[in-house]
């Protein structure tokens, strides 16, 4: 069943939307070497509280996990990129992390991920995360009423194998907006042309994530961190959208840093 947002509700869904772009703009500033995944988690905790906001994160216990998840982020380092626990771990020079976000504030929930590069980054997980970030533009541009679900899936897909990366379907993105998870799953593969027909008002996290060199994984022993199989580096791009008559509208766009003042 996919619910139908009106626009005052996707405007309500906005308001989440900036306060989850909000935490990953500050804790991906904060992600430095030196700095621990478990301070990241307690950055996002007092976040979520003063905020007034609930986590969908904290005693998520779906069928796959070790649950119930009690963090309030998704913190995945190199060759771990979906469900990661946070734990002691402090950053490295090169690290590359995922951060993975997603609250209810008022009854209505947005979800987005980024992946930051800290200290010194190495041009092939630049261009990694590249590919993700440029796939998920491309999936966004797709969703537009009257185009197929395929043709967001197709997007992401072209994005992914143009740049020579493999593409997992285990994990996909998916439709939201009163709760975390609703219909209909997105694909990151699909046929242009085919599937659900968009409609004006369905909202849906779009979420190209990959890894280097594998489209297997393998889950740690915590039971929720998953990891490319081979050990190659991933990265994880998301975003929550709505799709409205006038086109793709992005409810968790992080907004550019202000530029640095210039001396004449």
């Amino acid at each position: 069943m996919i619910e139908l947002k009106s626009p005052a509700e996707i405007e309500r869904m906005h308001t989440t939307g900036r306060f989850v772009a909000q935490v990953l703009t500050e804790l991906g500033d904060l992600a430095d070497v030196g700095v621990n995944l478990l301070d990241l988690e307690h950055h996002a905790r007092k976040m979520i509280e003063q905020r007034g906001a609930q986590s969908c994160y904290w005693d998520y216990a779906p069928s796959f996990g070790n649950g119930p998840f009690r963090n309030v982020i998704c913190l995945a380092v190199n060759d771990a990129v979906l469900h990661g626990l946070p734990h002691d771990y402090a950053l490295r020079d090169g690290d590359v992390l995922t951060l993975d976000f997603a609250v209810g504030i008022d009854g209505w929930v947005a979800d987005s991920a980024r992946t930051v590069i800290v200290g010194t980054p190495a041009e092939e997980d630049v261009r990694l995360v590249r590919a993700t970030e440029e796939a998920l533009a491309a999936g966004i541009e797709a969703a537009r009423t009257g185009n197929r679900l395929g043709d967001i899936s197709a997007a992401i897909e072209a994005v992914a194998t143009g740049y020579g990366y493999p593409i997992n379907t285990e994990f996909g993105g998916h439709g939201l907006g009163r709760t975390m998870h609703e219909d209909p799953h997105v694909s990151n593969r699909g046929r242009a042309g085919r599937g659900l027909k968009l409609r004006a008002g369905m909202t849906l996290a779009l979420e190209p994530w990959l890894a280097r060199t594998t489209d297997k994984i393998v889950f740690d022993p915590d039971g929720w961190t998953i990891r490319s199989a081979d050990g190659s580096r991933t990265a994880h791009s998301e975003h929550t959208i709505a799709i409205t008559d006038d086109g793709p509208l992005v409810l968790t766009e992080r907004l550019p840093h202000p530029a640095t003042p210039t001396s004449a």
